[in-house]
């Protein structure tokens, strides 16, 4: 192997850094030997684009974005990164002059736990959306050691265990030593003349980490910089020389809690307490490092809002507003009406979400306690807000301070210039439910901004399939300029066209039917109908709905075997957070109805259920360019959009669903013709609450009857009748997602998705229309819409430097 002449910069690259940066010869590497040397030598692509967009955005002076979120999803960078370089053919020949296979090198690196769902999978999007366009941006958030958690099952229930994926070296950040900033705690103000002096009690630092994030082809970069939490103090040796060793340690260890897990619980005063530190510890390092940059450039501080726009992503980032002010009053000297202009000029918020315990509150005596100067702000800006109200002459009552609490939903609204939704409906919600009374006050601050995903990754990465398949037929454009799907509309109609495309949509289903069977031992059929749920485990998705009609369908096959039955593969996907005992006793229940149906000789292969544990982005990329159907099943107006919506329809599978969130754009996009719409909608939802019953639902429908009666029996966990009582005892006792209500509307649409899935041709046709009319649901257009709307941003390619 030593004597191998390599030919390719690329695999001299890789020799290079297996032997330079790994300390490895090639015939002693390991697989993840050889991923690291491979991610070190495609990283060295990155950095000249990465620098010149740098220099560019000095050199013409211009705007910058900040997105400031807890979660950036990102999944494995090195297959994204290669795409994005058009340097899959060379990485492939390089790595084969060594005997080594691509797939099993990507295939190697963990995904970056940074992130749980939607939200963190969105801002990920987003950055690569922000390359893409060249709009300079920094993307801000927490270097998580330990991330959410990695999920396991132990006898159908949820465990937890700590993510390890910085176990091996995390090749793609840079580590920014002399980037540091202290984030203080506690402690007391002093009032000095007209300046207020904060005196922490307790002080950390914020380290930042650099990822370069390229665009499509690198023609720009740019950086995602994480904080990771250090002790001010790093070792305390008078402890260690006592023999107190703990004690000595301490300090690191308790700075490092900050940056360790993502969403700690916090059912508890001290959870609460991490959680408030973590959301204060990102938000100030970062909003202290955008001010840095922006005063080595600029000496006024009135032009920050032409200068820098920052973007909160959700309520985590809320604090934001008082710290801005904090930092131009108490560090630049400025009174509270010029540090509030300036801060409201700067910020703007996205909402996710119309469920008011989403939106964040903190008690008064924690934030006064925690962050005693921040809450003096807070009251100020309450009181601007009423001021605000009484000019209003609204009989709006709005207040960031109410009953003990910190609405943070509230403050991130009034000290924003601009405030999103995220689809439509959602918007329109907004400004009728959990904002109507600031919509009142403020009625031109909302807008709307509908999500969008990436080509880049979940069609282009993930489906090589399909991606070659457009390629030949309607040229590259379409990668970074999705609305081109369209041209496959005429397509739609040529039978040779729906058989190549149905063709790679089953070799999809076969790749994935052996993933299956590789990782959990059951044996599925690619010739079944893929229907597939994956997103967090919440009862306003109503996984529970799912779990009762599929209990439903087992119990209809068993009475008739015999029946023309569509076979169907049920896959459910998420993670429930480690506190949500609703949620996780709604996946012990899954995985019970799963075991039974799964070994019923009778139903046999008519019907399998599968659950894996641990989703993420890397599994979510095997399961939805096979998926047959996307349930998108959430009550009609609780999900604020969703994107795995958008993912699925973009890569040919159909969807069945409310008329909630983005699905209703999909709808007006698709044709109701191609997608399976059942349920009430968000106004009869609303209208529905007003004396619910749901026994009654239950008295009404057969199915749903038989299922409830089988579960309350212990028919799913055989030897503990009881075990699933609580799912039952929730849903009688408060069923406030409407789940009985919706279950028969929601199991006649499923029996058309049998009827119409039977007929292949008309099913090929409505795979490849929801293709071809996705190209809207792009993050591309969604972030030109965030540039030109809220942000007021251009794109620096092509312009001269």
């Amino acid at each position: 192997m030593k004597d191998l002449k390599l030919t390719g910069a690329l695999a001299g690259a890789i020799d290079f850094h297996l032997a330079h940066s790994v300390g490895k010869t090639a015939d002693t590497a390991s697989m993840t030997d050889w991923r690291l040397a491979l991610s070190r030598a495609v990283r060295d692509r990155l950095i000249a684009p990465w620098f010149d967009a740098t220099h560019r955005t000095y050199a013409m002076d211009r705007k910058r974005v900040y997105y400031l979120s807890m979660e950036f999803l990102l999944g494995r960078i090195l297959e994204d990164a290669v795409n994005n370089l058009g340097l899959e053919d060379e990485a492939k020949e390089a790595l084969a002059q060594y005997g080594v296979n691509y797939c099993d090198v990507v295939n190697d690196e963990p995904d970056a736990a940074l992130g749980n769902g939607g939200l963190g999978r969105l801002a990920a999007c987003f950055l690569d959306s922000l390359s893409c366009l060249g709009i300079p941006a920094y993307g801000y958030g927490i270097r998580y050691a330990h991330g959410l958690f990695r999920q396991s099952f132990e006898d159908g229930r949820q465990m937890e265990m700590a993510e390890d994926w910085l176990r091996h070296q995390h090749n793609w950040e840079f580590e920014r030593s002399e980037c540091l900033y202290d984030i203080g705690f506690g402690g007391e103000v002093a009032e000095t003349g007209r300046r207020a002096v904060w005196s922490p009690s307790d002080i950390v630092m914020a380290q930042a980490y650099d990822t370069p994030v390229p665009g499509w082809r690198a023609r720009w970069t740019n950086t995602l910089r994480l904080w990771s939490a250090k002790p001010k103090k790093i070792f305390d040796l008078d402890p260690f020389n006592r023999g107190d060793f703990m004690q000595a340690a301490a300090p690191e260890v308790l700075a490092e809690t900050i940056s360790r897990v993502l969403y700690p619980d916090d059912s508890t005063g001290i959870g609460k307490e991490l959680r408030l530190k973590q959301e204060f510890f990102f938000t100030s390092a970062s909003l202290q490092d955008l001010m840095r940059r922006f005063l080595a450039h600029n000496g006024d501080l009135r032009a920050l809002p032409s200068k820098v726009a920052i973007q909160m992503n959700d309520t985590h980032p809320a604090i934001a507003g008082p710290e801005l002010i904090r930092q131009l009053m108490d560090v630049h000297g400025l009174d509270f009406a010029a540090a509030f202009e300036i801060a409201q000029g700067t910020l703007h918020y996205t909402n996710h979400t119309l469920l008011p315990e989403a939106l964040e509150a903190w008690d008064v005596s924690l934030m006064s306690t925690i962050l005693p100067r921040h809450m003096q702000l807070i009251e100020r800006i309450d009181d601007r807000l009423a001021r605000d109200v009484k000019a209003s002459r609204k009989r709006a009552t709005p207040r960031i301070v109410a009953d003990g609490s910190v609405n943070m939903g509230t403050l991130a609204f009034t000290c924003a210039r601009k405030v999103n939704g995220v689809s439509a409906l959602h918007t329109d919600l907004m400004k009728q439910t959990v904002f109507s009374d600031l919509h009142g006050v403020y009625p031109d601050r909302i807008l709307n901004q509908t999500n969008g995903v990436t080509p880049r990754r979940w069609v282009h990465g993930c489906n090589p399939g399909l991606r070659n398949l457009l390629n030949s037929e309607i040229g590259t454009g379409w990668v970074n300029d999705l609305e081109q799907l369209e041209r496959l509309v005429p397509l739609a109609e040529d039978k040779d066209f729906r058989g190549r495309f149905m063709a790679v949509k089953q070799a999809n289903k076969q790749r994935l039917a052996e993933w299956v069977a590789e990782n959990t031992g059951l044996k599925i059929s690619p010739d079944a109908m893929f229907d597939i749920q994956i997103k967090r485990i919440h009862e306003y998705k109503r996984q529970l709905m799912n779990a009762l009609e599929t209990a439903a369908l087992a119990n209809a096959i068993r009475r008739n075997p015999d029946a023309n039955w569509t076979p169907r593969v049920k896959l459910f996907g998420g993670k429930a957070a480690p506190a949500y005992l609703d949620a996780k006793n709604i996946i012990w229940l899954i995985n019970d109805i799963a075991r039974k149906v799964n070994n019923d000789p009778v139903i046999g292969d008519r019907l399998k259920v599968v659950y894996p544990p641990n989703y993420n982005v890397s599994m979510a990329e095997i399961l939805i360019p096979a998926a047959d159907l996307s349930e998108q099943i959430s009550t009609a107006g609780k999900e604020a959009s969703g994107t795995g919506n958008m993912k699925f329809a973009l890569n040919g599978a159909a969807t069945i669903g409310t008329l909630d969130g983005a699905n209703v754009e999909i709808r007006d996009h698709v044709g109701d013709e191609n997608i399976f719409i059942f349920g009430m909608t968000a106004a009869e939802v609303q209208a529905a609450h007003d004396g619910y019953v749901t026994q009654d639902y239950i008295d009404q429908s057969a199915v749903l009857g038989e299922v409830i009666d089988q579960i309350r029996s212990g028919f799913y966990s055989e030897g503990d009748p009881t075990r699933h009582w609580p799912v039952l005892e929730k849903l009688l006792r408060d069923d406030y997602f409407m789940v009985a209500a919706d279950f028969d509307a929601y199991w006649d649409a499923q029996r058309r998705v049998d009827a119409s899935f039977a007929h292949k041709d008309a099913w090929a046709r409505m795979a490849v229309l929801n293709t071809a009319h996705s190209g809207w649901f792009s993050s591309d257009r969604t972030i030109q819409g965030y540039a030109d709307d809220i942000w007021g941003v251009s794109s620096l390619l092509g312009e001269d430097k």
